[in-house]
């Protein structure tokens, strides 16, 4: 499932709509967005690919990746930026039991392209490979419409600040650290769930397993070290008297 957004009102003020799916979900190896928040591709348009496509490199004894997997980093487009850096995520991953890695072989930095402008979304699993697409430079997404409340409610759990504008409009602002927890504890878990899921083949179940991986593995465990970074110190006063 994609985030589709209409085409630009200017070079870089791009509205982001509704969450629609972008590709069949009938296989493990199938393309399968991101962000999935109801809403099916229409099977009636024509699929088209949406990402360089990555040969496995699996072997078939252990079904591993032969030499773990790799970064490719594309230049993001005019008006985008990588809001994480291949460092950030391969320290990430780190933190992960190493077999859930296993079957990674890439993680492809994105461009944006006036194509995938019709279809923009945070990431994507494909086959073995994950991809994490740009942002604005400035950090703020507009949407046309008020967004969703559980897209509102996920957003705010990172850290993003929703701005109502005139009318209908709003804004999605992110902050530096906000956004780089969003991709490095949510979008990349969550498409690194999909590319785990070998029971699920509808598309409802595998986002559901998804969703959940990407809480269990993402979030919780980040918010557990923040609450331990932020625990109340008690300071004791020492009566001086004897």
């Amino acid at each position: 499932m994609s985030r589709r957004r209409p085409h630009p009102v200017s070079r870089k003020a791009h509205v982001r709509a509704e969450v629609v799916a972008l590709a069949k979900t009938a296989g493990h190896g199938g393309p399968l967005s991101k962000r999935a928040r109801g809403g099916r591709r229409n099977e009636r348009l024509p699929f088209v690919p949406p990402e360089d496509w990555h040969e496995s490199c699996q072997t078939a004894e252990s079904g591993r990746a032969s030499k773990g997997y790799k970064i490719i980093v594309q230049p993001p487009g005019p008006g985008y930026r990588h809001v994480v850096t291949p460092a950030e995520v391969r320290q990430r991953l780190s933190l992960l039991p190493p077999e859930l890695l296993n079957t990674l072989e890439v993680i492809q930095f994105s461009r944006m392209t006036r194509k995938k402008m019709s279809f923009p979304c945070y990431g994507m699993q494909w086959g073995s490979s994950l991809y994490l697409y740009p942002l604005e430079e400035e950090l703020v997404e507009h949407f046309p419409q008020p967004p969703r409340p559980d897209l509102m409610n996920e957003v705010k759990m990172f850290g993003g600040r929703w701005i109502q504008d005139q009318g209908s409009q709003w804004r999605l602002v992110w902050s530096e650290r906000a956004i780089k927890d969003f991709y490095l504890n949510n979008i990349l878990i969550h498409e690194l769930g999909h590319l785990l899921d070998d029971r699920n083949s509808g598309y409802v179940d595998r986002e559901r397993f998804a969703e959940w991986f990407a809480l269990e593995h993402g979030y919780k465990p980040t918010r557990e070290g923040i609450r331990r970074g932020k625990k109340k110190v008690i300071r004791r006063r020492h009566d001086a008297r004897r």
